[in-house]
C-alpha cells in the first residue's frame, strides 16, 4: 500500500499519532482533513487567539492543549503526553507576536537569548529541534497536502499573459529576495520591482504594489535554495487572491511543488472568475 503522502519519511508508521501544531487559517483545517482521511491517529496542540476555534471543536478535550503562543516548555511536554512519534506545523502565528503578546517559558527564554538573529528560520529551527530532540519526527509541511500544490503551467486553464522575459525577472527577484531572508515574494512589472515581501507579509506587500501602475504587473511567489520545509511553507489562498483582486493585480506565478494552494480547487475557480491567471513555475 503506497504511503498517503510523497513527502512522508520512509519509515513512517501510520500507527503512531501526530501531532498537529497549528496556527491560523485554513491550512492547519486542510492537514487535520487529510491526516484523518490517511487513518493516522492525530493529536492537536493550539494556540489561544491564533488556532481557528472550528478546528479545537473537531478534537475530544482528551486529544488537544490549548496553549499561550510561546509556551515552549509545555508544548514539548504536550507532543510526550500524547505519545506522538510525528509532529507537523501548519499555520501562521501573528508575526507581531514575536514583539508583542509572546508568552515566553523558561524554555522559549532560554532558546530567544541564544539567536542572535530572529526570523522564522532560526526561530522554528531551534523549535524543530527541541521537538526532535525528544524523538519526535518534524514532518515536511506538505506532508498529507500532495493534491494541494502549484503545478507547472497555467494552472487557470488559459495562456499566461506575462511574456516570458517578465516571468524570469520576476523569478529571478523573488528568488534573490528569499535567498537573502527578506522574503519569499515580490511584484514586478515590466522589468521593474514594485514590492518586495518583508516581515509585514505578503498581503500588505500585494496592497503597497496596489498603489503603482499595476497593468501587466506580476505577483512571485517562491522558497529559499535550501528551504526547510518542516516549517515557514508559501502558501496561497482565497485571502491572498482577493487581496490581489483588491490591489488591481491580475497575474501570479507560484513555485511548482514547493508552493501550497489552499483549498485549490475552489481557489482556482474563484481565479478563473476573477481574470486572474496563476502560473506554476520550477
Amino acid at each position: 500500500m503506497p504511503p498517503p503522502s510523497a513527502f512522508l519519511p520512509k519509515n513512517f508508521d501510520p500507527r503512531r499519532p501526530v501531532g498537529l501544531i497549528a496556527g491560523q487559517g485554513l491550512y492547519p483545517q486542510l492537514v487535520a482533513r487529510a491526516v484523518r482521511a490517511a487513518g493516522v491517529p492525530l493529536r492537536l496542540v493550539a494556540f489561544d487567539e491564533e488556532t481557528p476555534p472550528e478546528l479545537i471543536a473537531t478534537f475530544p478535550e482528551s486529544e488537544r492543549r490549548i496553549l499561550l503562543v510561546g509556551q515552549l516548555g509545555k508544548m514539548l511536554k504536550t507532543l510526550e503526553e500524547f505519545g506522538a512519534g510525528y509532529a507537523i506545523m501548519a499555520g501562521q502565528i501573528t508575526p507581531r507576536r514575536l514583539f508583542k503578546g509572546l508568552h515566553p517559558d523558561l524554555k522559549a527564554t532560554k532558546i530567544l537569548l541564544t539567536l542572535k538573529r530572529r526570523n522564522a528560520e532560526t526561530i522554528f529551527g531551534a523549535i524543530a529541534r527541541e521537538i526532535e530532540d525528544l524523538g519526535v519526527t518534524l514532518l515536511d509541511a506538505r506532508a498529507f497536502l500532495d493534491d494541494q500544490l502549484a503545478t507547472a503551467g497555467c494552472m487557470t486553464g488559459r495562456n499566461f499573459a506575462i511574456p516570458r522575459d517578465y516571468l524570469d525577472h520576476g523569478i529571478h527577484i523573488a528568488r534573490e529576495s528569499a535567498r537573502l531572508d527578506i522574503g519569499q515574494g515580490c511584484v514586478v512589472r515590466k522589468g521593474t520591482v514594485l514590492a518586495v515581501e518583508a516581515f509585514e507579509g505578503t498581503d500588505e506587500m500585494l496592497r503597497r504594489a496596489g498603489g503603482f501602475k499595476t497593468d501587466d504587473a506580476l505577483f512571485v511567489k517562491t522558497v529559499k535554495a535550501r528551504q526547510d520545509f518542516r516549517f515557514d511553507v508559501p502558501c496561497f489562498g482565497l485571502r491572498t487572491l482577493e487581496t490581489m483582486r483588491e490591489a488591481r493585480l491580475t497575474a501570479a506565478a507560484l513555485e511548482t511543488g514547493k508552493v501550497i494552494i489552499l483549498d485549490k480547487p475552489a481557489v482556482l475557480s474563484q481565479a478563473k472568475a476573477w481574470g486572474i491567471s496563476l502560473f506554476g513555475f520550477e
